[in-house]
């Protein structure tokens, strides 16, 4: 086929003569179709018709863009991929998530390969977003796009990668300010992406040589933050046995110009607590065993269990029976003002309490009832009905929680005398003196 038939795909995308389809509209993919649907003709496909219909209602699930977002938006909501074969340009966000071994699970994005291939038609550009390791694009989701459409690649059809860099509930760091790392299987290829999403990322984009290295520099971003809060949670145990305030050795260590300023806490989500896992696994394929980015994830996956038997000896220090005690957690979402549970760490915490014969009351007024249901096995109950706690962990700084302060946390507290009270302060919310002048027993993270 002649290239010219794809070179002049991002005109005939700006005067509308062609359409932009997005696979997958998750707390990644929705915010990419509502964006570019306010320059170009978008189709925006899910194959949940559940999702699907909350979209046509005008309900954001995700609180990425907010309701009145999507009641505006042109979007061409679908669950029908039929629809797709109205479309020359692809854009795959589904999740990439780990199994139970911590190998990855592309399950999604060769499913997502499959659906795109059904309907591929000649001239068109894919371009993949989920996280993956590096040579997954080009080794397993354009033979599958070959195979299901019979185009071949380079000829009917191109690939790109551009990874995703969304931080969910993020409202400063928002799509179209944080600059777009862009890639191609050739130089035509990665052009005609670049100047398309350069259509809406104010930031602009930053092409680099190949799809290889843009799919690198995804998992290796998070892997960064993953090591370094690591190295914070590993100074966190170390400090409790010093009875050392870590959040006040990080508050010293930031005032030098060149602190990074990382602090512990519990590292889930879709992103940083799965995507070491996609890095190592190919590094082991090649031989490599990884030194540092694995010990990261054996620390920050073993946080949850040290916050639960933290609770569990300040309940004991405090004289509580803690089988018999009301343990009320505050905050089940992997952070705070975000609606999205997948991977949370809190849930952690939790199993461990229950190993201990522990069941807590969760509270969280962001997750979803029946995702923490059916993902965790965990009731979700009112803050309204919150009352007579013995033991408190407020696991997430949602801000609702942050607006109780101190004072509000503890008329959250059976009557009692207040050394008989305990308080796990996971996110460092409360200054040391409001903790001790409360004289409850209290630990933070």
């Amino acid at each position: 086929m002649n290239d010219n038939i794809f070179d002049s795909l991002y005109e005939r995308l700006i005067s509308r003569e062609e359409k932009l389809a997005l696979i997958g509209l998750g707390y990644v993919g929705m915010p990419i179709a509502v964006e570019f649907a306010k320059h170009i003709n978008v189709i925006g496909f899910n194959h949940n018709p559940k999702r699907i219909q909350q979209y046509r209602e005008g309900v954001d699930p995700t609180h990425e863009v907010g309701d009145k977002a999507i009641r505006e938006t042109a979007v061409e909501f679908t669950s029908d991929e039929g629809k797709l074969k109205e479309a020359k340009f692809h854009i795959v966000a589904v999740p990439t998530p780990i199994n139970s071994d911590h190998t990855p699970d592309l399950f999604p994005v060769e499913n997502a390969s499959r659906i795109v291939g059904r309907n591929l038609v000649p001239g068109s550009i894919v371009v993949y977003e989920s996280t993956v390791y590096p040579g997954v694009t080009e080794d397993v989701c354009v033979p599958i796009l070959e195979e299901e459409s019979g185009l071949k690649c380079g000829v009917d059809f191109k690939v790109g990668y551009s990874p995703e860099r969304i931080n969910p509930g993020d409202k400063v760091h928002t799509l179209t300010t944080i600059r777009k790392i862009v890639s191609g299987m050739d130089e035509l290829t990665c052009r005609i992406i670049k100047q398309v999403y350069d259509i809406v990322i104010e930031a602009g984009t930053f092409p680099v040589s190949n799809i290889r290295t843009a799919e690198a520099i995804k998992v290796v971003e998070n892997s960064q933050r993953d090591i370094n809060i690591a190295f914070m949670n590993e100074l966190a145990m170390v400090f409790d046995r010093m009875d050392i305030d870590t959040n006040e050795v990080i508050d010293g260590m930031n005032t030098k110009w060149n602190a990074l300023g990382f602090r512990p806490g519990l590292v889930g989500g879709h992103c940083i607590g799965v995507d070491p896992y996609y890095f190592t696994y190919e590094a082991e394929r090649l031989g490599y065993h990884s030194q540092i980015i694995l010990n990261g994830r054996i620390v920050n996956d073993s946080m949850g269990a040290f916050i639960a038997d933290k609770a569990v000896q300040q309940m004991i220090r405090a004289g509580q029976a803690p089988k018999k005690s009301k343990v009320v957690i505050l905050g089940l979402t992997f952070k705070e003002n975000c609606p999205d549970a997948r991977n949370s760490k809190v849930a952690d915490i939790i199993e461990r309490l229950g190993g201990y014969g522990i069941y807590p009351t969760v509270v969280d007024p962001w997750a979803d009832p029946d995702v923490a249901k059916k993902e965790y096995g965990v009731e979700i109950v009112p803050f309204i009905s919150v009352q007579d706690a013995d033991c408190i962990i407020v696991a997430v700084a949602h801000n609702e929680f942050r607006a109780l302060g101190l004072r509000g946390v503890l008329k959250l507290f059976a009557h009692g005398a207040a050394e008989e009270k305990v308080l796990i302060d996971v996110k460092g919310l409360y200054k040391i003196e409001e903790l001790k002048q409360s004289g409850i027993n209290w630990w933070r993270l």
